[in-house]
């Protein structure tokens, strides 16, 4: 598989029931939530120690992910390229009895190796069509870390920023960043001419 067409033909799966998950794949997962963790992303369990971090530290946290796993409820969305893993992404329906028509994107990450082909863009408009087709969602939010340029990769994909909060992440002492809050209308068409930019750390 040459990179032309990596970007544009990812490979997507799904795990949908705990059960479901390849021990391989598992050890995959792990090893790109700790390669993004220690390069800045915004993907930190409150539970694990902050960076760097070991396969080990996140395994409680990519767990309890999995437990959760339910085809109506919650999904875990991957992106393969040549045959490894390259991002993945979690998808969750809200479980308030007002918001079931909600869900909630997170989680969303690339391999370093796998930054600039195109990979997170593929994975947000893989998501966009699960959330709306499979699972019967009509709305989907995230939250972004400001200061890494995560809103501008959103708004690409077709998502509009809709509030802040500010200062509400300390990522270190004298270093507070807004919190982004991001709204995707599945019932829109996607806007034409969306950017397919290269995938942000995280969400």
């Amino acid at each position: 598989m040459t990179a032309p067409e990596t970007v544009h033909a990812p490979a997507f799966g799904q795990i949908t029931r705990p059960g479901d998950l390849p021990a391989g794949l598992r050890r995959e997962l792990l090893a790109c939530w700790a390669e993004v963790a220690n390069a800045g992303g915004a993907v930190i369990p409150p539970d694990t120690p902050l960076p760097p971090v070991s396969p080990p530290h996140l395994a409680p946290a990519l767990d309890r992910l999995v437990a959760g796993l339910d085809p109506g409820r919650r999904r875990l969305l991957t992106a393969t390229a040549g045959g490894a893993l390259a991002g993945w992404l979690i998808v969750r329906r809200e479980s308030h009895p007002l918001e079931t028509h909600c869900g909630v994107v997170n989680h969303v990450m690339t391999r370093l190796s796998a930054r600039g082909l195109g990979i997170g863009a593929a994975l947000m408009e893989q998501v966009r069509r699960v959330a709306r087709d499979e699972m019967g969602l009509e709305r989907l939010k995230l939250t972004a870390r400001a200061g890494l340029g995560l809103e501008d990769f959103y708004r690409k994909a077709g998502w509009t920023e809709v509030g802040r909060w500010p200062g509400a992440l300390r990522v270190a002492p004298g270093d507070d960043r807004d919190e982004i809050l991001m709204a995707l209308d599945l019932r829109e068409p996607p806007a034409d001419g969306r950017g397919s930019g290269a995938a942000g750390l995280t969400a």
